[in-house]
């Protein structure tokens, strides 16, 4: 008689979402710390960032890059990782161009560019992955 050992590691399904919730809110907490770490820096040097309408809360970065995340989980876990991949990055450039057209000085609209590409470098790999 012969029996067969079935490893833990061998167990794991090659199917299913690819991203868990708790791995995505994680990531999703790194990058809202990080781009709320750097819209604090710009407003600790006297220029908050600001559309025309005036400076933007500092809180509020943090509080938009958490809602992308639960916004890119939903994606990465019902598109293809290709087909994921493509969508955040259009979704991504065409989230640079308010910021463009609003910023009140160049420097404002770099730095809002900056917080929406440095947000999508932490976010969009670590979702993408299997």
């Amino acid at each position: 008689m012969s029996a067969t050992l079935t490893l833990a590691a061998d167990a794991r399904p090659t199917t299913g979402p690819r991203v868990t919730w708790t791995r995505a809110l994680a990531t999703g907490l790194v990058a809202a710390l990080t781009v709320t770490a750097v819209a604090a820096a710009f407003a600790a040097t006297d220029h908050a960032l600001s559309v025309t309408d005036g400076a933007i809360p500092v809180l509020s970065f943090g509080q938009l890059v958490l809602i992308a995340a639960v916004l890119g989980t939903v994606l990465a876990r019902h598109l293809s990782r290709t087909a994921f991949l493509r969508t955040a990055s259009v979704l991504t450039v065409l989230s640079c161009v308010p910021d463009v057209l609003l910023g009140a000085s160049a420097l404002d609209a770099a730095g809002l560019v900056l917080t929406h590409l440095l947000a999508a470098a932490i976010l969009i790999p670590r979702l993408a992955r299997r």
